[in-house]
Order: structure tokens, then sequence, then C-alpha cells
């Protein structure tokens, strides 16, 4: 048997795009193998991976993507993102493929800035800017000891993909630079995640069930785990959503840690597809507030269903599970439906969060964005599409006044819900926009909810 071809390439001064591609395309004909980026700066337009094929940054190897969005007119995908159907690094239909370490992608995310928004807190992005890697229909995926800096967009977006491995990853981004989301995990089934740390201005780690060119699902998120990982947001930094066209089914995050964040854990159930059986185990969180242009602020755990388009109800989420969870937040815990769909049997134990008043005031406030309003702005309102939009009175649209003031956990359309062991330490005397009430529910328990 003829040994699996192994082929190194050394650091040039110069676009290594054809050098890199040409051995990609050699080693997976010759039935897979391993193409090495050497130690030094790998300057490159777009690539596409293929079957078979370990793409492997070596020690003190940099793979240094173009800043240039045409370099990857070659390079597009079927799943449109803020505007972009590009990527610097694509599979499609692909098997057996990974992407190794202990090498950097330095991804040049300042090269997508064209302003600075002082009053929301964020930079001005371009309109089109490209994934770092996107992945669609692929099998048996091993992303491993890889560092990712710098992602002018979503940093890895792994679409209708089977059986991922990700381990020891290192990402991150500019955390004044939206949608730099961390990993995307895009109607995937059998997915792990473990020992990663991410640190970037919009979502940690992100499951999403999107449509397709055709309006319909690209498929479902089940059978997912993330597990020991690190994650620093200034949106939510575990989360299911807002892209929720197909079901979610069967996700487990545990022994994670959540720092710096404005959002620790989120479902935001929106276009159709349900989420069933999730359960959050042992988790630590430190959840602050942020200026109004990023979503929510401050909460440990939010959980909104909302029709954001009139044609189609948001689906349920049912049989949800929080536990073990501590730490500390600015904002409270909301579980909010305005949807018929609802939000069913969900379970609480052993919580320990400190809510402390935070600088901004953005905390006294409950979330109900993206709503129909950031989907399709009216050409004359103030805001950003699919992040903020003010109404006629100056106000965010989607923030809303907590009944009586900010209560420690607020429920809205919540029917079966069980606490156990929930402490929750409140500032003493409690300041100013503060509900007396520790625990708001507006609409009726079913019965036996405890």
């Amino acid at each position: 048997m003829s040994a699996r071809p192994d082929i190194s390439i050394a650091a040039v001064g110069h676009d290594a795009t054809a050098n890199i591609q040409r051995a990609i395309d050699t080693v997976s004909a010759a039935g897979g193998g391993r193409v090495s980026l050497l130690a030094g700066r790998h300057v490159s337009g777009g690539l596409k991976l293929k079957s078979g094929v370990e793409l492997h940054l070596a020690e003190d190897a940099v793979l240094a993507p173009a800043s240039d969005y045409e370099a990857y007119a070659h390079t597009t995908v079927s799943v449109i993102a803020e505007e972009s159907n590009r990527g610097m690094i694509i599979a499609k239909g692909a098997s057996d493929i990974a992407v190794t370490g202990p090498g950097r992608i330095e991804a040049g995310g300042e090269n997508f800035i064209t302003g600075d928004d002082e009053a929301m807190g964020t930079y001005i992005p371009a309109a089109r800017r490209p994934r770092v890697m996107v992945l669609e229909s692929c099998r048996n995926v091993r992303l491993e000891n890889l560092s990712v800096s710098g992602s002018p967009m979503w940093t890895l977006h792994m679409v209708d993909c089977d059986d991922l491995n990700f381990r020891n990853l290192r990402i991150e981004n500019d955390r004044r630079l939206p949608n730099t989301d961390g990993i995307v995990l895009d109607a995937c089934r059998r997915a792990l995640i473990e020992d990663c740390f991410i640190s970037t201005a919009d979502d940690g780690i992100c499951l999403k069930t999107s449509a397709g060119p055709d309006g319909k699902a690209v498929g479902v998120c089940d059978d997912i785990t993330v597990r020991r990982c690190i994650v620093s947001s200034v949106s939510c930094a575990l989360k299911l959503g807002t892209e929720s066209f197909g079901d979610f089914t069967n996700v487990v995050f545990e022994d994670c840690k959540i720092i710096e964040s404005n959002r620790g854990i989120g479902l935001f159930s929106r276009d159709g597809g349900a989420m069933r059986n999730i359960r959050f185990s042992r988790i630590e969180a430190q959840c602050h507030e942020t200026p109004g242009g990023f979503w929510g602020s401050g909460e440990a755990v939010t959980v909104t269903v909302v029709d954001r388009r009139p044609e189609r109800q948001a689906g349920s989420v049912d049989n949800l599970v929080v536990e073990d969870l501590s730490g500390s937040m600015e904002g409270a815990v909301n579980l909010v439906a305005t949807s018929k769909a609802g939000i069913h049997n969900v379970r609480l134990e052993r919580i320990t969060l400190s809510q402390q008043p935070g600088k901004l005031g953005t905390g006294l406030q409950y979330d109900l964005r993206p709503t129909n309003a950031d989907l399709a702005p009216s050409p004359d309102a103030a805001g950003r599409a699919n992040a903020w939009t003010r109404d006629a009175e100056g106000r965010i649209v989607g923030m809303e006044d907590y009944p009586g003031g900010m209560p420690a956990v607020y429920l809205a359309g919540v029917k079966g819900f069980a606490a156990r062991d929930v402490a929750i330490k409140r500032t003493t005397p409690l300041p100013e926009g503060w509900n007396k009430q520790e625990i708001v529910a507006m609409t009726n328990l079913s019965e036996g909810s405890r």
C-alpha cells in the first residue's frame, strides 16, 4: 500500500494561492493526505478544501487571507450572511477533511471597517465581508489546535454538515466589529466542540438553522455537545438561533465559562423551527450591560419566542433545563414568548447568581430583538438592518420596560416552570428601576408548575 502524500509548502513573498490549491488538489486526487504550510507568512486568496485532505499550519505558520473581497470571487457559498456569499476557505460536499495547527489564520478584519459609530459602540463594517471558513454538506470534519484572529465576519460557519469534531481552537476577533461570530453550526448533526477559547464582538458559539435559496430550512441541528469552552462575547456567548427555520434537538452545553459577555445563555426562536431537549449544565457566567446597539444587556439567561415574519409563526421551546449556573449579571433571567408557539416545560436547578446594577441602565429593559422592524426597517428609520431600529420617539424597537421594574426572573408566555435551589443575590437597597418582586410571571403557569 502506498503512503499517503504529504506536501510541504514554504512561505514565499508573493501570493501563494495557486501553490496551496494545487497541493490540495493533488493530495485529494491521490486518495488523501496532508498539505503542510511551513513556518512563515502565506498570503492567499480563496481556497477550496477537498475530500481526504488535512490542511496543516505548522508551528509559526501564518495563513494571511487577502483583504480584498474580490479575492474570493471563486469561493462562493450558497448561504448568504450579512450580504456576503464568499468564504476565505470553503468546501462543498467533501468528506474526511481537517484544518489543524498549531499555526494560525490572521484574517484581516481591520481592512473591512468603513467607519466608527461611537454612539452605539461599534465600528461600521463594510457591506460585503468574507467569512473565514464555510463548509457546506461536508462529513467527518476535524478542526484542531488552530488559532484564528481578526475575522471580518462569521469566523467558522458549518452548513448542513455531519460528524464534526472541534478541539482546542482559539478565536480572537475585534470586539467592536459586528457579526464576527466565533463558531456557527448551521443545521449540523453529531457535533462535538470542546476545550476552545473564543472572544468576539458577536455570538460566541451559535447554533442556527438557516433557509436556503428556496426559502426552506437547510436542515436541522441535532445531537450537539459543547463542553469545557471559555467564551467572551459582546452579544450572546452560548446561543441557539436567531435563524431558526429548522428544528434544534438534543443539544448540550456543559462545563463552560462565560466571561465579559453581554449575554450568557440564549435561545431565540423566530422562523418556525422548534427547540426541544436543550440542556445547559455547570456554566459560570459573567454578564454585563452594553450600549443599546448590541442586542440584550447583561442577562445570564434569555429565551425569546417572537414571530418576526408575518407569514410564519415561530417555533416553540420545549424541555429546557438550566442547572448549576453560577456567576453575576447586570440584567435578569428572561423567558418571554410573544408568539402563540410559547415556551413549555422549563426547569431551573441549583442557580447561584448575583444581580448587580450596571452603569448604562440598558439592563433595566428586556430585549425582544430581532423583530420584523429589524428584518425590514422602513427606509427613513434610524439604525442598522438586522441590528437595531429606532421608532419615531427615538426608542430602540424591541427594548421593552419590565412591568414594575427589573426583577431577578421574568416570565411571559411560559407554560410549565420549575425552579429548585435558585438563589439570586440582589443589591440592597434595591436600585432605582428594580422590581421589589424577585420573580415576575405575566401569564398563569400551568398546573404543576413550581
